[in-house]
């Protein structure tokens, strides 16, 4: 996943890029990177590995010598960004979110044109630069803009800064967003809605699907290409990708998350009274206070993890560093897991790594039962659209590798339809031996309908490719 942030000022804007890009930490820990522009010393840039320490430590040089009155800067789980390029639209610099299933196609199509790419360390192509490469192939920016966010066959949204302003793209279908803030000296854009308000920023504008906007001091934003009517934005931006703080199409991320958990409740009601509700730091808190309220069962934190110097645990590329991770964030409180019933919320489940991890340590720990609900329905298929992860297949999720397991084998589409749909005998025994594997006393998941609801959006508006497999 990325995040990015950029800046328009009348005045040296290096101060609100840094601490804008900064507060996107949390979608990308492996590279960050910094362009700026003054009218005076042009473009400069600056990129660095974050693996083993955080942005701010790594840029905190870069906060005090660069100088622009313009910048974008980009947090990356993968490839580094941004990128600054020449072309016969001048120097730009370029940082993207999103991921582009085609990229080999497009990629072939342009080397057969003899232009070449640079490869990245495990031999793919960097996707900001082919975007970049696609633009460069119109007239004009905003063209070859337009031109991406119709070859691609995934999502991309888009950030370019010239020296006349940013061009800012949300991609074609809403998956992604892209907010604008705006204070009497100047705007910033940035995908999380609360990266800028501590930067005195106000709210002045969320793009819509496809939509193209330039922005710049003197002139303010202006609209280059009307937003599109067909949306659908990741609903796993408010399950788990989200900031607590932050808000999508008017939503906040911590709301949906509370109404999430409030709802499992609902559907848990008389069936059982654990002795503790606890929710997996940090996306698993809200929901737990949701069904904590709902359900008037104390809340509690039976233990908490410590997380500045570890990286998520689904990050790093082998299994056992992955299940060594898990383990080692955890730390236990005794008095509230020693011989307690304990109900314990998660986003979601995905490999099943850190939960199993976190599930065992409790009962270690004391714990008499583990009781596990998750905030969203099981999820089923890997995503088109946004790295998430680079699992290379399905059956990198606990969910397809158990129903493999009780079919036999590969399952077709309208069986994997019936797993997906709760209250049938499969989707039962899926969750049963989920349970048995993970170790879990009970297990349940939030209903789909419950989720979208919680969105407070129309369900035609929201993608739910992970859960359903509907486009």
């Amino acid at each position: 996943m990325s995040g990015f942030f950029g800046t328009v000022s009348k005045t040296d804007s290096v101060f609100e890029l840094f601490y804008g890009t900064d507060y996107h930490s949390h979608l990308g820990t492996r590279r960050a990177g910094l362009v700026v522009y003054d009218a005076e010393t042009g473009f400069e840039k600056s990129i660095h590995n974050i693996e083993n320490a955080p942005f701010r430590t790594k840029f905190t040089s870069e906060a005090t010598s660069m100088r622009g009155t313009m910048g974008i800067g980009c947090i990356s789980d993968y490839e580094p960004q941004p990128l600054l390029i020449r072309s016969h639209h001048g120097t730009y610099a370029i940082t993207t979110v999103g991921k582009i299933n085609n990229i080999e196609e497009i990629a072939s199509r342009f080397i057969s044109d003899k232009v070449h790419f640079f490869e990245t360390h495990n031999g793919d192509i960097n996707p900001t630069e082919l975007v970049a490469a696609i633009i460069n192939q119109k007239e004009n920016i905003i063209e070859g803009i337009r031109y991406a966010q119709e070859v691609v066959d995934g999502s991309i949204s888009i950030m370019v800064l010239t020296e006349k302003g940013i061009y800012a793209a949300r991609d074609k279908f809403g998956r992604t967003p892209i907010v604008i803030g705006k204070k009497a000296k100047g705007y910033c854009v940035s995908f999380e809605s609360f990266a800028y308000l501590n930067l005195g920023y106000k709210d002045h504008k969320e793009l819509g699907p496809g939509e193209i906007v330039v922005i710049n001091a003197d002139d303010g934003v202006k609209t280059l290409w009307a937003p599109g009517t067909d949306m659908k934005i990741c609903a796993f931006l408010w399950v788990y990708y989200g900031y607590p703080a932050s808000s999508y199409e008017g939503v906040s991320v911590e709301k949906m998350r509370y109404s999430c958990g409030k709802a499992l409740a609902e559907r848990d009601k008389g069936e059982f009274e654990p002795d503790i509700v606890a929710g997996v730091p940090d996306s698993g808190l809200a929901h737990a206070i949701g069904y904590a309220n709902e359900s008037g069962i104390q809340y509690a934190r039976p233990f908490v993890k410590y997380t500045p110097t570890w990286p998520r645990s689904f990050m790093p590329t082998h299994q056992s560093k992955r299940n060594l991770i898990a383990k080692m964030k955890l730390i236990p409180i005794h008095d509230l897991i020693d011989g307690k019933k304990l109900l314990l919320i998660d986003d979601s489940i995905v490999r099943g790594t850190q939960l199993r991890e976190t599930t065992d340590f409790l009962y270690e720990s004391g714990a008499k039962e583990v009781h596990i609900r998750l905030g969203c329905p099981p999820i089923m298929y890997g995503c088109k659209y946004l790295n998430f992860s680079r699992s290379t297949s399905d059956m990198d999720l606990i969910t397809r590798r158990v129903i493999n397991e009780l079919e036999g084998g590969e399952p077709s589409k309208e069986k994997l339809e019936r797993y997906s749909t709760p209250d049938t005998p499969e989707y039962n025994a899926m969750l049963e031996k989920i349970r048995e594997e993970m170790h879990f006393t009970s297990l349940r998941y939030s209903r789909l309908d419950d989720m979208i609801k919680a969105t407070g959006l129309p369900e035609d508006k929201v993608c739910t490719y992970c859960w359903n497999g509907k486009e």
